[in-house]
């Protein structure tokens, strides 16, 4: 999947994009899916959901675009505390010019983050694909 980094230019293109590279590899996809409550009572949403339909397992990803620097870097920490809180496995997928080299580095350090251009080989490995 590599170069598809380039072609997103917004937070929508991003979370269509996980859903087409889910798709591709045969996982149904489910967006914006109701998981709970926050602490303070807003109601919380997965971006995407993905199912393998023959095992069942799932993961949720959340889809994190920055096109400049600001603020989305600083929330992806609250992100990670909100999918804590799951009833299944979470991940964060990354895109756009916006990340600094350095929270880039250090968020995919984690395990908890992969940039959209992984993302493929990623779910092969967590569903056991080809």
């Amino acid at each position: 999947m590599a170069g598809r980094s380039t072609a997103v230019h917004n937070g929508n293109e991003l979370k269509k994009i996980v859903v087409d590279i889910g798709e591709e590899l045969h996982l149904v996809a489910a967006t914006e899916v109701k998981v709970g409550r926050r602490i303070w009572g807003a109601v919380r949403h997965i971006d995407v959901v993905l199912t393998d339909p023959t095992t069942r397992m799932r993961i949720g990803l959340e889809c994190k675009y920055q096109g400049s620097t600001g603020s989305a870097e600083e929330k992806i920490q609250a992100t990670l505390e909100d999918i804590r809180a799951w009833p299944i496995r979470g991940l964060v997928v990354i895109a756009g010019p916006g990340f600094s080299q350095n929270m880039r580095g250090y968020l995919i350090s984690t395990g908890s983050v992969v940039e959209v251009e992984d993302l493929s080989d990623w779910l092969r490995l967590y569903f056991g694909l080809p």
